[in-house]
């Protein structure tokens, strides 16, 4: 796209009109992904529902952490990268289609080569190509590597991606029982946010589901 950056009006879910990048990006707030990592971490260590062949849950500093929709601006941090850098002082590798992002890499994930393995990719994906950078990401993370994506509640719920689902169901949801606000008001959308886990190599026929 360039280094120019194009916006375009658009109608959030309470049907509030605001503008916002034509490639999807808005701020993903840092607090609920402390949250999030935090519960999922605790339940990795616990043993729950996941066998860690990664070592994330002792030593999430060693481990390739890789987020291929990273954000990030001159006003905003990458939101990831951000939280686990700060968290547990973890080196996280970067990519992003915008020019004007702090990514280290300004490409389309979903036509790059990463040329290694991650052992986690996570990000908060453009809704309309959500499917495609999961298929992709769980094609490129090692195997019994993670794959977490900040996604609508409602993802779940459409018959186009239904087969999707019949191949790729998440091992474990996390619902955030607080609605997130992506935009400088702080006004929330009428809808509930979860971070979804994948493990590659594994495919349960329904996900875990925790409120947090």
């Amino acid at each position: 796209m360039g280094a120019e950056i194009y916006y375009q009006k658009i109608m959030s879910s309470t049907n509030r009109g605001y503008e916002r990048h034509k490639t999807d990006y808005y701020i993903t707030p840092q607090e609920p992904i402390k949250v999030f990592l935090s519960e999922f971490l605790s339940d990795v260590k616990k043993g729950k529902f996941i066998d860690d062949i990664t070592g994330i849950a002792n030593r999430p500093d060693r481990i390739k952490w890789f987020d291929p929709c990273a954000g990030g601006d001159n006003e905003f941090q990458m939101s990831y990268p951000a939280v686990i850098e700060r968290e547990f002082g973890a080196e996280v590798d970067t990519m992003d289609v915008r020019e004007d992002s702090r990514a280290k890499r300004k490409e389309d994930y979903l036509l790059a080569d990463l040329n290694y393995k991650p052992d986690v990719i996570i990000t908060n994906p453009p809704f309309f190509i959500a499917r495609e950078i999961i298929e992709k990401a769980l094609e490129d993370v090692v195997d019994g590597g993670y794959v977490i994506m900040l996604l609508r509640l409602n993802f779940f719920g459409s018959k186009e991606r239904f087969n999707f689902f019949q191949k790729y169901m998440p091992i474990l949801s996390y619902v955030h029982q607080r609605r997130f606000s992506f935009t400088k008001d702080k006004k929330t959308d009428s809808i509930e946010y979860m971070h979804a886990v994948w493990q590659k190599g594994q495919s349960p026929d329904f996900t875990m589901l925790k409120i947090i």
